[in-house]
């Protein structure tokens, strides 16, 4: 086992990691913060969802339904990202539970509409609660302009190179539909 020498400074240690691509230094303060803020912004509702037996996957099938009343199948999965079949398996799940609906299209019968019920809109509010409390203390002590600031960051993190057609509407409305 090679002897590591953990009284290095960090500076001695951050010459030693490799650029950035763009030849800068590699922006590890964000990275991790990221990675912690992420892991605390869902761990409060996966506590939540472990008690109904669902997952981060039930969570963002169920955000995104809620969010957008009659999303088709065909636009959840360009959302989420993820294959026909991991989303089969959740949604099944959730519409087998009665937390979400799902319809027909009016003009095209081969559309599967989706819908969250009652129960599905209860959970989402109460995880979405959990989140905002979060997001609440942590621009408690931020002026206005810096929430500001932190909205641009964060859109300016997603990649638009590929947008899908329910991230072109939040986009296009600066918003969504549901308060």
């Amino acid at each position: 086992m090679p002897d590591i020498n953990l009284a290095t400074s960090s500076h001695e240690a951050a010459d030693a990691r490799p650029a950035a691509p763009d030849g800068g230094n590699l922006r590890w303060d964000i990275i991790e913060l990221l990675f912690f803020a992420y892991r605390d912004f869902v761990g409060d509702p996966d506590q939540e969802l472990e008690a109904f037996g669902f997952g981060r996957a039930h969570h963002r099938v169920m955000h995104f339904v809620y969010r957008y009343p009659g999303l088709k199948v065909a636009d959840l999965l360009d959302v989420l990202r993820i294959t026909k079949q991991s989303l089969g398996r959740v949604l099944k799940q959730l519409l087998d539970e009665g937390y979400i609906i799902q319809k027909t299209g009016d003009n095209d019968r081969r559309q599967r509409l989706l819908y969250a019920t009652p129960k599905g809109e209860t959970l989402v509010q109460k995880l979405a609660g959990l989140q905002t409390t979060r997001i609440t203390q942590a621009l408690a002590e931020m002026s206005p302009e810096d929430a500001e600031t932190v909205k641009r960051f964060l859109l300016a993190m997603i990649d638009r190179d590929d947008p899908d057609k329910v991230l072109q509407t939040i986009f296009a409305s600066g918003n969504s539909t549901k308060e």
